[in-house]
């Protein structure tokens, strides 16, 4: 387990409980027995203190965390069967965008994520869940799928951003999202995105411009990163904290301004604490939001978009 500095408080205490726990296997001790009954609640209470009062930058850290479920392991816990697909048909294979055919409860669905590493190995492989043009025209194929076989879209999005490198931009990255982005909103089927971790600018509405956006409670969601927003409001990347502070990017944020549809709770600690409730979690709005939507004409879902969409933000004329 890999401790956030906030979390520094627990790490010593979980860290005891471990040793008692092999300590009372080979010794069957009733004393052990309850001393680590006795730490269990303490932990549990001071992880509850802990995160009942979380900071922004504190929930940004947490989005962030490196064992944080990625798309595929939700998958694997939501999913009976999965079939991934590879290939935009043009260029190539982004493995930053994982995609396929799966079955959920008694739907099939086509299911899209933005696939981090979880370990360095990993991330090279995964362009650290930054996506190339490929990835968004992969999406695209996929999209196109859902229509043909007439099944739900369900997107998992945790990304920093897409790709800024120059290949990228040479084969034509600002396209590929607004084509990705526009193709989402023209879905005769219904479609459902969750933000699971980051959700970065462009890269992530790509693959967010759905009927129903949910957000896992510690993920975030905003045009331009902490750091970024930092380095030009205030010419210093340090300031990143009071940056997240006033960029309001958090779960409980959007959906106070009507970006997003809900918040997915998570187990007491984080997502990485425990991912198959996680998972369960999302299955289960997935559901819902499919049950309802279901039933809606592709002209209805199409319309609803559009003024879901154009209904976002606020201006003044004069």
């Amino acid at each position: 387990m890999r401790y956030l500095d906030f979390e520094r408080p627990l790490a010593n205490l979980e860290e005891e409980l471990n040793r008692l726990k092999e300590q009372y296997e080979s010794q069957k001790e009733e004393n052990l027995l309850k001393r680590i009954r006795e730490l269990e609640k303490q932990i549990k209470k001071l992880r509850y203190e802990i995160f009942s009062k979380l900071t922004r930058w504190q929930k940004v850290q947490l989005a962030r965390h490196p064992d944080r479920p990625k798309p595929l392991d939700l998958i694997s816990y939501m999913c009976e069967d999965f079939v991934e697909l590879h290939g935009d048909r043009l260029f190539g294979d982004d493995a930053a965008v994982v995609a396929g055919l799966g079955k959920i409860d008694r739907y099939g669905v086509v299911i899209i994520g933005i696939q981090k590493g979880k370990d360095t190995e990993e991330n090279l492989k995964r362009n650290f869940g930054m996506a190339h043009p490929e990835g968004y025209r992969k999406a695209i194929r996929l999209f196109d799928l859902a229509d043909k076989l007439k099944l739900p879209v369900l997107t998992l999005v945790d990304t920093p951003g897409a790709y800024p490198g120059i290949g990228a931009e040479e084969r034509g990255q600002f396209s590929a999202i607004a084509h990705s982005i526009k193709r989402m909103l023209l879905l005769k089927v219904p479609s459902v995105a969750f933000i699971t971790g980051e959700g970065g600018s462009g890269g992530a509405l790509a693959l967010a411009a759905a009927d129903r956006v949910y957000m896992l409670e510690y993920s975030i969601y905003s045009v331009i990163s902490p750091e970024g927003a930092a380095s030009i409001l205030f010419k210093d990347a340090s300031r990143s904290k009071e940056a997240a502070e006033t960029l309001k990017i958090t779960a409980d944020d959007l959906y106070s301004f009507g970006i997003i549809d809900g918040v997915i709770k998570e187990p007491l600690g984080g997502a990485h604490r425990d991912p198959k409730t996680t998972a369960v979690r999302i299955k289960r709005a997935f559901l819902k939001a499919v049950s309802e939507l279901k039933h809606r004409s592709p002209r209805t879902l199409q319309m609803r978009r559009f003024k879901k969409y154009v209904s976002m933000g606020k201006w003044v004329e004069r």
